[in-house]
């Protein structure tokens, strides 16, 4: 029996090939990992999101960005749902190395990556203050943050609770978030 085993890609050559595909891809370190769509309710709380926080960022030094822009965390390449960054970014800018607070929202293919590898990537880089966990079929999130030299998992957050974000200056009620996310649809779906 014949096997072949691939080589693992580099940064350098993942970031090469990338520039001539048309969909996204996200790099484990490894190997490319192909970006597939969302769902109707997905795309509302990300749109939510970067409404809320463009809004209030607005005439600051930060900015929010959407999953069409990738950073770097350890030598992976991510695209998360949202991300604030508060540095300037350079015309031209595909790639972000500094993100100071990152949003994942939940989808059954994606939450173990976002909730364990993800996570320990975002961990390990010193601009992250703040990883923000959205779910997508109820109001909750879990939020992971940055406190002095450890890496915290804060106190879940549900319907009346406040996202409070120090380091970018801002809150956001969580429930604001899903706004026209209808969770009695979701339930009744075959």
């Amino acid at each position: 029996m014949n096997v072949i085993v691939r080589k693992p890609m580099s940064l350098q050559e993942f970031l090469a090939w990338e520039e001539r595909q048309e969909l996204r891809y996200e790099f484990n370190g490894f190997e490319a990992i192909a970006m597939v769509g969302g769902t109707a309710e997905h795309s509302t709380i990300q749109t939510n999101l970067i409404i809320a926080l463009g809004t209030r960022l607005r005439g600051t030094s930060c900015l929010v960005h959407g999953s069409h822009l990738k950073i770097e965390v350890m030598g992976h390449i991510r695209y998360p749902d949202a991300f604030v960054v508060c540095t300037p970014l350079p015309k031209g800018t595909t790639r972000v190395q500094d993100p100071v607070v990152i949003f994942e929202i939940l989808s059954e293919s994606t939450a173990q990556t976002d909730r364990v590898d993800k996570n320990v990537e975002y961990c390990a880089t010193a601009s992250v203050k703040r990883y923000v966990i959205l779910n997508q079929d109820r109001i909750a999130a879990t939020v992971f943050s940055r406190r002095d030299k450890s890496w915290v998992e804060e106190e879940p957050f549900t319907d009346g609770s406040i996202l409070h974000m120090p380091e970018i200056g801002i809150s956001i009620p969580l429930a604001e978030l899903y706004l026209n996310v209808d969770f009695a649809a979701q339930d009744a779906a075959p």
